[in-house]
């Protein structure tokens, strides 16, 4: 039997259209031998918007459900996310060639590794992208590093939590996402960093679809009341995970690993 990982994707009506050239990036992944990926596609919400969109493909699982933002959509849908690993896939980006794989190998190498992140180009109507300044090394993300950066740089993570790539087990631990009506993938990445260390591939692993329908350019979610809100209850909740010292055991390395046989 194949191992698996597992492609987490919320989606809100609007960005429903976009699920076709989701998928076709998802088709485009080259994973190493032996494994296999499963797309669970989550509405937020029950509407008559978003199936027609969703590919006629047994590895695609869609489920509806109260609307709750993407946090609760991406949390509920791990009932169906049975796999070793998931990354996350919002519907309206595209993961570029060689991203599952890269995920896996580095998080496969160093069972004492997390979660997975990569660099992201910002992709804009007209097809042209721009990527972001300040990224880490290539390399491992060390415990606190994130909330660090986080804290002196205008509550802006170094890595972008829209690539995250995560050991289920360790994503169940913490909760999932947190219930915020925005920035929940931002508390996930620094609470997952004060238990764990991480990894940062310089390797793009994400285009961000910059588009006027998306949620982050909605006026709500750059309020000044809520936006401080949220930012507070992110930091306490991770400087309490730091107090309790709590630090993930990595497990035994198998002897050979499938994905020596990795398609570069």
């Amino acid at each position: 039997m194949n191992r698996r990982i597992v492609i987490v994707t919320a989606v809100p009506a609007p960005s429903a259209g976009y699920l076709p050239e989701a998928y076709r990036s998802l088709c485009e992944q080259r994973l190493p031998h032996g494994w296999e990926w499963h797309w669970v596609i989550q509405e937020d919400g029950r509407t008559e918007a978003v199936a027609p969109y969703v590919p006629d493909d047994d590895r695609v699982t869609f489920r509806q459900g109260r609307p709750g933002g993407p946090g609760v959509a991406r949390t509920i849908a791990l009932a169906h996310a049975e796999g070793e690993y998931v990354r996350v896939l919002d519907a309206d980006d595209l993961l570029p060639p060689g991203a599952l794989a890269r995920d896996l190998t580095a998080l496969e190498a160093d069972p004492a590794l997390g979660w997975a992140t990569s660099r992201v180009l910002d992709l804009f109507p007209d097809g042209s992208t721009t990527g972001f300044p300040g990224a880490p090394d290539h390399g491992p993300i060390e415990h606190g590093a994130v909330l660090h950066h986080w804290r002196t740089n205008d509550f802006r993570a170094p890595v972008h939590p829209a690539t995250l790539c995560v050991r289920r087990e360790l994503l169940l631990s913490l909760g999932g996402w947190m219930a915020l009506p925005a920035s929940e993938d931002t508390g996930l990445l620094l609470a997952l960093n004060s238990v764990s260390r991480g990894w940062f591939s310089q390797e793009i692993g994400l285009l961000y679809r910059k588009w006027d329908g998306q949620v982050t350019g909605q006026p709500p979610h750059v309020g000044p009341v809520e936006h401080e809100a949220r930012m507070s209850v992110i930091e306490e909740r991770t400087r309490a995970l730091a107090a309790l010292q709590w630090r993930t055991t990595p497990k035994a390395p198998q002897q050979r690993s499938p994905l020596d046989d990795v398609i570069r």
